[in-house]
């Protein structure tokens, strides 16, 4: 039997048992809190790579209806701007799923280059490989973009190595900026098992799997708060990455709903990049990326929970 996959919207269904005891005393403490005060409030770019198509599509889904639900939940969300990074070469796979980048402008927002084929720059077979794979996948996002600075790049698995140097020196002669990330759930990691669960229609299977998201997603969001005020005394600008799949779909409406009540105001790349901490980019998180340079131990570093959900397994 399947199930549709839009049957499977985000519910707050969470428990503490594979919480790290440091981020489950956190999150207690931060609860409380919000009883007694709005939270602080921390802007935060959103990002969404893999445009116009992220892993495999669950039955009952098309690709032209997760970016409309993508879509509709930014903007029920007051998601100033939502910056798309484009796989132009994905396109091909699935002929017609390219009317999602005129969909994406059409909503307003912006366009960027993820490379045309997602090429992981450091496994790439050479750098010439890797640069013509960022030029072959500017045309479709230039000809959108008229009039309008589309000249940013996100690194493909944000993967940079001992290549950093000289894809810098090359991005920057060709006027682009890197997006960087500072706070990322792991959406990516559920997408191909949800695919999966849909067809064969196990709930079960797809209900444990949210709760486990959710709980990483409010374990994250105080990692990020605290590792934040470890590394640069404040809260800074976030860059969240999130992907244009089924899964992140469907589970969007819910993190944005568990960002807002941790105080998120949403602004745009720029502005969030903005923030000195953006002045070096790279790959990787930028406060992890940080904090390694600085020697300053992060609440990441804590022992790990016990093992809970293999998602990789699920619905095999």
């Amino acid at each position: 039997m399947r199930v549709s996959a839009a049957a499977h919207i985000a519910t707050p269904l969470m428990t503490a048992s594979s919480t790290p005891y440091l981020l489950a005393a956190a999150l207690t403490l931060a609860t409380s809190a919000a009883l007694a005060e709005p939270p602080e409030r921390f802007d935060v770019a959103v990002t969404v790579d893999d445009v116009p198509l992220h892993g495999d599509l669950p039955p009952g889904m098309t690709r032209i209806g997760i970016a409309r639900a993508t879509l509709d939940t930014l903007k029920a969300h007051g998601v100033v701007e939502a910056f798309g990074f484009v796989n132009a070469g994905r396109a091909e796979k699935e002929p017609g799923s390219e009317a999602v980048l005129d969909l994406w402008r059409q909503a307003g927002h912006p366009l960027g280059n993820h490379t045309a084929s997602h090429m992981n720059l450091e496994r790439a077979s050479s750098f010439d490989a890797w640069r013509a794979d960022v030029l072959a996948g500017e045309p479709a996002v230039s000809a959108r973009m008229v009039g309008v600075n589309w000249r940013w790049l996100r690194f493909p698995n944000l993967a940079v190595g001992a290549r950093r140097a000289e894809a810098l020196a090359f991005l920057d002669a060709r006027g682009y900026q890197v997006a960087d990330v500072s706070l990322a759930f792991g959406d990516w990691v559920y997408t191909d098992a949800y695919a999966r669960c849909v067809a064969k229609g196990d709930t079960a299977a797809i209900d444990a799997m949210k709760r486990q998201y959710f709980q990483e997603i409010d374990a994250g969001i105080v990692q990020m708060k605290e590792n934040s005020r470890r590394v640069y005394g404040r809260v800074i600008p976030q860059v969240l990455l999130t992907h244009l799949g089924g899964w992140s779909a469907v589970t969007l409406p819910e993190v944005l709903r568990r960002l807002d009540a941790a105080g998120a105001h949403y602004v745009t790349l720029a502005e969030a990049q903005r923030d000195p901490a953006y002045a070096e980019p790279g790959g990787g998180n930028l406060i992890t990326r940080a904090a390694a340079a600085r020697g300053i131990k992060l609440v990441a570093d804590t022992p790990a929970p016990a093992p809970t959900l293999d998602v990789k397994a699920q619905c095999r």
